[in-house]
């Protein structure tokens, strides 16, 4: 493995973490704009949209892009290779956001599609390099996920305030197009830091045989015919009216098609992919860990929806009597990880043997979220038109659901690399990502809610579910930890 010589970790981290961090700023910077150009007017360039339909696309949008991160972690693990899915899913991300840049509604769909194929293909196959740069495990790993996660907020920091100016103040296209030119510099600083990734990546020797990667395309092949028959018989079915689908069912039926993937995949795998006991309790785990992340997403997420419209519609963001973005405060995230990751990495190696479980910081990962939640519900209760509240209450909030992201998701992405099955690492990532999908899509349709609930119910109502889901968590941790055994 590569030399430890990047603020003590191998020198491959460097190259995964700027990847990351221009990735993160192509998706966070477009998503910083996406529901405001939606909802925003026709005579000023949005599309129109009610918040309805408006947040039930970002969240059909945003649940579709993990959604395809389990089939991109098999064609890693069978086809392609951890390195060359990253590569190519980068080119076809960047495609999107170029194509997002036309004025054109086949061009807006068309790049969302364009986007959620290739960030399928690059999400969850790069968090599962990072892992192999770590075949030691331990504490260090989970300080390596946090300096990469560190990464991904920088590039979260930064999109907001780029694409978001562009957006708002210039061109939405305009700051569509800067996003793709975030991920077309990720690819080049990818293909130049490559050299120091050593062998993490690569395919096993078992998957690089050319009859075992054509037996893998042939079925992806027939997958892709198959996904494309029902595509057409239901639309075939919607144009004679047997069936009446309408865009919220259709997020409601992907909700429970989300769940029962994920259900069955795992038994699947429980059955029949000759695992161990102690495997198999482990896939248990990662089992809980992808309804956490789930429970976690359909808060956190409401960043891009419910919070971006508080932010756009109520909050005062006139400063010297210039008012500010709504998409930049979309960076205060950002900006707490920043300052607070290098603060939970060093943390956890200090604690040592005296680390919390995984199912523990999960625990307090949602309840912090809660707490937040709670700050934002206060603060709306007399936000008006006429007097917007202050953005400290969206700051404060922030600062809570960041301290509850870095107690989750970064220890939840090091954790699906420690509990996988070797042969099966990508397409548990991909799992993890399907519970971030979920997730995604609940916070759409929560989101949606803004029309006729009043803000502070919704928030509170959001407060009571976090909370009481981390209550549930840290109640079975003792035995979840029994689980999870000596894997390291």
């Amino acid at each position: 493995m590569t030399e430890a010589r990047w603020f003590g970790h191998p020198r491959g981290l460097s190259t995964l973490f700027f990847t990351e961090m221009w990735e993160r700023f192509s998706y966070y910077g477009m998503r910083a704009i996406l529901v405001l150009f939606m909802t925003n007017a026709v005579a000023t360039g949005g599309m129109g949209l009610d918040d309805v339909t408006a947040t039930a696309v970002y969240g059909l949008y945003t649940a579709a892009v993990y959604v395809v991160a389990l089939p991109g972690g098999w064609i890693a693990d069978r086809i392609l290779g951890l390195r060359r899915s990253v590569f190519w899913g980068g080119v076809v991300i960047a495609a999107g956001h170029f194509t997002l840049a036309i004025p054109n509604i086949l061009a807006f769909y068309g790049g969302l599609s364009l986007i959620v194929i290739g960030t399928g293909l690059l999400k969850p196959n790069i968090s599962a390099i990072v892992g192999d740069l770590y075949p030691e495990g331990g504490a260090r790993r989970d300080a390596g996920f946090s300096i990469y996660y560190m990464g991904i907020n920088v590039g979260g920091m930064l999109g907001p305030l780029v694409c978001g100016y562009l957006g708002e103040v210039i061109d939405w296209h305009l700051g569509f197009g800067a996003a793709g030119v975030g991920m077309v510099l990720g690819l080049i600083q990818y293909s130049l830091g490559g050299r120091y990734l050593g062998t993490a990546g690569e395919l096993r020797p078992e998957t690089k045989a050319p009859a075992a990667r054509a037996a893998a395309t042939r079925a992806l092949v027939r997958a892709l015919e198959a996904a494309g028959g029902v595509i057409l018989i239901l639309a075939a079915l919607q144009a004679m009216g047997a069936v009446r689908l309408t865009l919220i069912n259709f997020v409601d039926w992907a909700g429970l098609f989300i769940v029962s993937l994920a259900a069955l995949y795992l038994l699947y795998v429980v059955i029949f992919g000759r695992l161990t006991t102690a495997e198999k309790k482990r896939v248990g785990v990662i089992a809980v860990c992808f309804l956490a992340a789930a429970c976690f997403w359909s808060g956190f997420e409401q960043a891009g929806s419910s919070m971006n419209l508080f932010a756009d519609r109520l909050t005062d963001r006139v400063i010297g009597g210039w008012e500010m973005p709504a998409s930049w405060l979309q960076s205060v995230n950002g900006i707490f990880i920043i300052l607070l990751a290098p603060l939970f990495s060093a943390l956890w190696i200090w604690m040592g043997s005296r680390n919390p479980s995984i199912p523990v910081k999960m625990a307090f990962g949602l309840i912090f979220l809660g707490v937040g939640f709670s700050v934002l519900a206060w603060g709306s209760a007399n936000a008006t038109l006429e007097n917007p509240a202050s953005p400290s209450w969206l700051v404060v909030t922030y600062f809570f659901h960041t301290i509850g992201e870095l107690c989750l998701s970064p220890i939840g992405l090091s954790s699906i690399t420690r509990l996988s099955p070797a042969r099966y690492v990508g397409q548990m990532m991909g799992i993890w990502f399907m519970g971030a999908a979920l997730g995604n899509l609940v916070a759409g349709r929560v989101a949606g809610l803004i029309e006729s609930l009043p803000l502070p119910q919704l928030f509170g109502s959001v407060t009571m579910f976090e909370v009481s889901a981390g209550l549930v968590l840290l109640a079975f941790a003792k035995p979840l930890k029994k689980w999870i055994g000596d894997a390291k």
